[in-house]
């Protein structure tokens, strides 16, 4: 009964470290939007939905398909492309504005599929004055497709089917998070080294007073 006792809050702790293991490798995968300006900085998650941002003339727009548990985790589109570079080709004119905008249509971990999507690409978009991010990318990507509930499902029909669906991601099935087309910094979701070595540490102490109490027994 003793070692019993002893070990039965071990298999508790465990137990809680698995099931916060399981909770920490749920996502989604769906269209994340990002905003930056037209000099080539970084990608900034947006604060807004595309149907309600309003991007400057020589401002840029990223869309990224992946899966991700959250916005702190959300993959940026990939390339370096700036505003000159994607809107070259395109001249401003009067009573309009140029906004640059970025399609990553993800990789075949993140298509529902496993599938190879299509191919990133850029476009320049010339729209209205007061024309949203969501103008933009319908101007330059249809169709588009929406729920319900105004979240943006697919970009030129990509993906066919699903919108926001919640998956079981894993560290080798997991997107890149945060750089520019990088590949993961090889940090999984998994537990802590700290945490396993603790763990260890008391499973070892619980060890060694079972023994204990069996050896004052004999």
């Amino acid at each position: 009964m003793t070692a019993v006792a002893l070990l039965l809050p071990l298999v508790a702790l465990f137990a809680v470290v698995g099931a916060g293991q399981a909770q920490a490798d749920d996502g989604y995968r769906y269209w994340s939007f990002w905003q930056r300006g037209g000099d080539g900085g970084s990608w900034s998650y947006a604060t807004q939905g595309p149907s309600s941002a309003r991007p400057d003339d020589g401002d840029m727009v990223g869309f990224r398909f992946a899966v991700s548990e959250d916005s702190d985790d959300a993959t940026r589109p990939r390339g370096m492309a700036d505003f000159a570079a994607v809107c070259a080709d395109t001249p401003a004119t009067d009573g309009t504005k140029r906004v640059a905008v970025v399609i990553d249509f993800g990789t075949a971990t993140d298509a529902p599929d496993r599938r190879t999507p299509p191919a990133p690409r850029t476009e320049c978009a010339r729209v209205g004055e007061d024309a949203t991010a969501g103008d933009a990318l319908a101007a330059v990507a249809k169709p588009l497709r929406y729920n319900s509930a105004a979240l943006l499902c697919a970009i030129s029909g990509y993906p066919k089917t699903g919108c926001g669906d919640k998956v079981s991601t894993s560290v080798d099935a997991h997107a890149a998070p945060k750089g520019d087309g990088g590949k993961a910094d090889g940090g999984g979701s998994g537990p802590s080294a700290g945490l396993i070595g603790g763990l260890a540490a008391v499973v070892l102490l619980g060890a060694a007073a079972v023994w204990q109490a069996r050896r004052r027994r004999v």
